[in-house]
């Protein structure tokens, strides 16, 4: 049994989660690192097993799913290999085409979650090997999988989860390094260059945290509206799903993510004076597109906070409030993006009297 008490003067376990989120990071990447390579002290992949999956499955629930999107994006651009990713639940019962020669990775906080282990024993069926990403050590997932990386996020009490959401990036960079360095994909320069960043996070995500103020006068300005749009394209886009669904679990106000480019696809019709859109527009190599969705949700009326990267200059002139993220390398920045959707959430339902910790209808694990 929790107590009040275990809140260490934060009011409530998620705030307090979010913000021990610069000591997950540093719990997942320890003992992982030695001489700018990575290393998992509870299993080794040999280059003919490496060389072996042709293709990668990711597979996962929710939040889970959310990190899945960033790590299918990561593995294509690193080592060049084809990645799905996909809902668990749908997985399970699709007949996926998966067979020896195929990765399948889960990912799950609680390592209980009924349709990913449904997912897990139908990839295994088929002949595939099956790693997971997991919170609990000893959990079903993680007994009956091939290979386990335990995030280390620690006890995570409010279901709305944060800081097991990023120890879920994080072990996915650790893997995607790990796997480019028994290939040979990857060059030991750029190896080098983001573990030295991922080494930096938390002191960037600290940096974040600190801007409270904005937080709480964005959720005063915003708490009554009924529906949000969240926006992004990319890494971006995995982001914004991941902020839709903090806001909606935690304050109950109707919210949803789109592609930047697939929002005109008809919910544009949804857009009038007022609408509040929430943009995630940190990617360099699609930035001008991005912006270029905010200045007409901006001319037609819409109300849009945006969250950028320190020293860009324009989002400002077409938005209502810039949150400004720490500039670091491209693959990394999902880290930092999805810090203040998740406190734009949390300050959002703090100011509507919400049950942040326990949202109604919701539970830690989905079991059965």
């Amino acid at each position: 049994m929790v107590k009040l008490d275990e809140k260490n003067g934060y009011e409530h376990f998620m705030l307090k989660e979010i913000h021990e989120q610069p000591a997950t990071v540093n719990r997942t990447l320890n003992g992982r690192i030695e001489n700018n390579k990575v290393t998992f002290q509870d299993f080794e992949i040999s280059l003919e097993t490496a060389k072996k999956w042709n293709k990668v499955y990711i597979v996962a629930c929710g939040t889970a799913y959310h990190a899945g999107l960033v790590g299918k994006k990561l593995f294509e651009k690193l080592l060049k290999m084809p990645v799905e990713v996909d809902i668990a639940s749908e997985f399970a019962f699709r007949e996926p085409l998966v067979d020896e020669k195929t990765l399948v990775i889960v990912v799950t906080q609680s390592g209980e979650t009924t349709d990913t282990l449904e997912a897990l024993r139908e990839a295994k069926s088929k002949g595939a090997d099956v790693m997971a990403i997991t919170n609990v050590v000893d959990s079903t997932i993680a007994r009956e999988s091939d290979y386990v990386i335990y995030i280390w996020a620690g006890s995570e009490v409010a279901i709305p989860s944060t800081k097991a959401y990023t120890a879920m990036l994080i072990a996915e960079y650790l893997l995607v390094l790990y796997l480019g360095q028994i290939k040979g994909i990857i060059d030991e320069e750029t190896s080098a260059k983001i573990i030295k960043e991922l080494q930096q996070l938390p002191k960037e995500i600290e940096k974040i945290l600190a801007e409270v103020d904005k937080f709480e006068k964005i959720a005063q300005e915003f708490k009554d509206k009924e529906n949000v749009f969240f926006i992004g394209r990319g890494f971006d886009w995995a982001i914004a799903l991941e902020g839709a669904l903090k806001l909606k679990e935690t304050s109950y106000i109707h919210a949803e993510a789109y592609p930047s480019g697939e929002f005109k696809h008809g919910t544009t019709a949804l857009v009038n004076e007022g609408t509040l859109i929430i943009a995630v527009c940190t990617q360099k190599s699609i930035y001008d597109k991005t912006l270029a969705n905010i200045k007409e949700f901006s001319e037609r009326g819409a109300k849009v906070v945006a969250i950028g990267v320190e020293g860009d200059t324009e989002l400002a002139k077409y938005t209502e409030e810039v949150i400004y993220i720490p500039e670091v390398d491209n693959l990394l920045l999902p880290a930092l993006a999805v810090m203040p959707l998740q406190l734009i959430a949390y300050y959002i339902s703090k100011a509507k009297g919400c049950e942040i910790d326990q949202p109604r209808n919701l539970t830690k694990a989905v079991i059965g």
